[in-house]
């Protein structure tokens, strides 16, 4: 700890191990707006991320923010073996993360054992009739290994394994509703030949909410920021940052868990009064925070050996003495131990499931800076919201919680209880973008207006929206593509639905096409009245009328996947006449788009030809910088689009403007002054001339 769309399977070899790491992989689950790395020895999260930045996220949300909420986690098993307490962890405290052989790392997943990916989604690679989610990560491990697979390795401390064997399925969607959380199914199984007797089960993690991108400090000094707390009424734990990097994390993190079914009986607290009829104990959610590798007995010790995680995992703190809460909601380095039980028995050769959810959600700015004063009911409405879906999408078809099909629940006439099931918002429209000068024009097709609904197995297209983000929203709102306001609405006249408006206003006939691509575009939506050189965010989405009978709310389809970061600006010019310059000139240092860091600053060339050399002089004539220009430029030259600009895939650029730094061939800040320029048009091989100032 001290130290687009579907993510590739990464096969990931540390320092100098060879064939034993040849078998640990790590995946990532971010078909939503939320990054999880998840592995095929149990391990949650991407340790590395700390050091390095530009990894795979570890629990990242929103996307493409550096806003991460977790340094490691996973799954721990707990039960009585003939009387004595064995415990066995997927991870655990731990200064550098997962280390083959290291103690608390107790899971493996033998030889040839891979990550498997799959996806409801018809038109991903990965489609397949048996996904459950727009991404599933599929994987299988197990703790009856001593020593690590395929060396001579032996897992520090665990000569006495329970003998568990773990399937694993993580479900995420893309659905605006629902892109916060990632749900973890493990299927259980005693593959020992002894039954195991008082089973706890838990998810330890170590939640941490920090800015990568803009943290400064390391080692412990980075762990000890943050607080948490625990909503008995959700059974969830969560985290938030108090003191690291104000501005820059507002969110929260947390784990949930959401059900678990063992002999055909639910076991969940809201289940209670009728597994306690059938004869067996009310099942019990623990909390659980403790500081990291402090064993010192206490309350908040770290537990040093099994028969200490074993009493972790069937007991918690569970914040009844509000001292107890408000310490945990003061900043230290600590993690969490979520925990449910207890199952009386699993036989050998028994399987049993158990789910938990790791959710994200923005924290709500209420003018508490820190402690309790910042974690505020009101702070927590969007937490408790995405808390909620959460359980929604595993209770499925389940409405009252009880484990039971009852009259009325079953949505698809096929006998069984479904879980996992979510409403359908209306496929997102296929959307076009156009840039030209001050002017953005929007167009998309009517897919959208064809889509079912699965659960109310209604055709339920109610309209379109559109939103754009305000000036300068694009430094400060991490997540400003799902924060922007509503621009325009249209939607089916005559219904008392929405504004009554109709699609007159956008509707295209016949509909447009555009050479080299064959999608037929039936909308359309210009923009005015905008200014050259600054980010609009725009989002173009379909939203249903959704159904009062079955409460669900009208559904909007995914913003994030048919979200552009826009540029407005001028077109590549056709010749030596349309006059190239520079903008703002004078540049005044800190111009009102630029960000806090020398490296967050820009100044745009405008008018430029489709192919061209740019190069920057000072007066005297010495070279300061020279960069190549093509229309499909994207930005990737600095760090402002870096920082502020979003996933690459998604920007819109208008092909004749190009952003530069105001840094040096060497990286070095230029000064105030008058500089030249000179832009070389590699078509025509005519140059044009111009200067620009910078002042203070």
């Amino acid at each position: 700890m001290q130290t687009l769309f579907f993510a590739c399977i990464i096969l990931v070899t540390a320092l100098s191990q060879s064939f034993a790491q040849s078998s640990f992989q790590r995946a990532v689950v971010n078909v939503g707006n939320i990054g999880l790395s998840v592995s095929n020895f149990g391990t949650l999260g991407n340790p590395n991320i700390v050091n390095n930045p530009e990894s795979d996220p570890s629990m990242e949300y929103p996307l493409n923010t550096g806003i991460e909420h977790l340094f490691e986690g996973g799954l721990w098993i707990g039960a009585l073996v003939d009387g004595v307490p064995r415990v066995s962890t997927a991870a655990l405290d731990a200064s550098g993360g997962y280390i083959t052989g290291a103690e608390g790392f107790e899971f493996t997943s033998g030889i040839g054992s891979s990550i498997q990916q799959r996806s409801t989604l018809t038109g991903s690679d990965f489609f397949s009739p048996d996904a459950v989610s727009h991404q599933d990560l599929v994987m299988d491990f197990t703790d009856q290994n001593t020593v690590v697979p395929g060396t001579a390795t032996p897992i520090a401390q665990h000569q006495l394994p329970l003998g568990a064997s773990v399937h694993l399925e993580s479900y995420a969607w893309d659905y605006s509703f629902a892109d916060y959380f990632v749900i973890l199914n493990y299927t259980v199984t005693n593959a020992s030949s002894a039954k195991w007797d008082s089973v706890w089960l838990g998810l330890w993690t170590d939640l941490v909410v920090r800015n990568v991108n803009v943290a400064t400090d390391n080692g412990a000094a980075f762990f000890n920021k943050g607080a948490g707390g625990f909503i008995d009424s959700m059974q969830a734990l969560y985290a938030f940052d108090v003191t690291g990097d104000p501005g820059y994390t507002e969110s929260y993190g947390a784990t949930q868990f959401l059900g678990m079914e063992w002999r055909e009986k639910f076991v969940h607290p809201e289940n209670a009064n009728a597994l306690v009829d059938a004869g067996f104990p009310a099942p019990m959610v623990n909390a659980n925070f403790w500081n990291f590798k402090t064993f010192n007995g206490t309350a908040f010790g770290a537990p040093a050996n099994d028969v200490e995680r074993y009493q972790k995992v069937k007991s918690g703190l569970n914040f009844f003495d509000p001292e107890i809460k408000l310490q945990v909601q003061t900043a230290s380095n600590r993690v969490q131990l979520l925990s449910i039980g207890p199952l009386v028995e699993v036989a050998a050769g028994e399987s049993f499931t158990l789910t938990f959810a790791m959710v994200c959600a923005r924290q709500i700015e209420t003018g508490g800076s820190t402690g309790p004063e910042k974690d505020t009911p009101e702070a927590q409405t969007d937490l408790i919201n995405h808390l909620g879906w959460a359980q929604r999408t595993f209770n499925g078809e389940d409405q009252n919680a009880n484990g039971v099909l009852d009259n009325g629940e079953d949505l698809d006439d096929d006998a069984e209880l479904d879980r996992f099931i979510l409403p359908e918002p209306p496929s997102p429209p296929h959307v076009k973008v156009v840039v030209d000068t001050n002017t953005v024009t929007l167009y998309w097709n009517n897919t959208s207006e064809g889509s079912i609904d699965p659960i109310s197995k209604e055709l339920d297209f109610e309209g379109y929206r559109v939103y754009r983000s305000i000036l300068g929203q694009d430094l400060t709102d991490p997540n400003v593509a799902a924060n922007a306001p509503l621009l325009g609405q249209w939607d089916i006249p005559g219904n008392a639905l929405g504004y009554d408006n109709g699609f007159s206003g956008i509707a295209l006939n016949p509909p447009v096409l555009f050479e080299g691509d064959t999608v037929a575009y039936h909308y359309r939506f210009q923009n005015n009245g905008l200014l050259n050189g600054w980010q609009y965010v725009y989002a173009v989405a379909a939203f249903d009328r959704g159904n009062n009978e079955l409460r669900i709310d009208p559904l909007e389809s995914s913003r994030r996947s048919n979200t552009f970061r826009v540029f407005v600006g001028t077109p590549p010019s056709d010749g030596a006449n349309n006059g190239v310059g520079v903008y703002p000139n004078p540049y005044r240092i800190n111009a009102a788009w630029d960000g806090p860091t020398a490296t967050d600053k820009k100044i745009h060339f405008y008018n430029l030809p489709a192919r061209c050399t740019v190069t920057i002089y000072t007066t005297g004539g010495d070279v300061v910088a020279q960069f190549d220009h093509a229309a499909d430029y994207s930005g990737q030259d600095i760090d402002w689009f870096k920082t502020y600009g979003g996933d690459a895939a998604q920007r819109v650029f208008p092909g004749g403007e190009h952003a530069w730094d105001l840094l040096s061939e060497s990286r070095q800040t230029i000064t105030q002054g008058i500089y030249m320029y000179a832009v070389h048009n590699l078509d025509t091989n005519e140059t044009q001339r111009g200067t620009f100032v910078v002042i203070k």
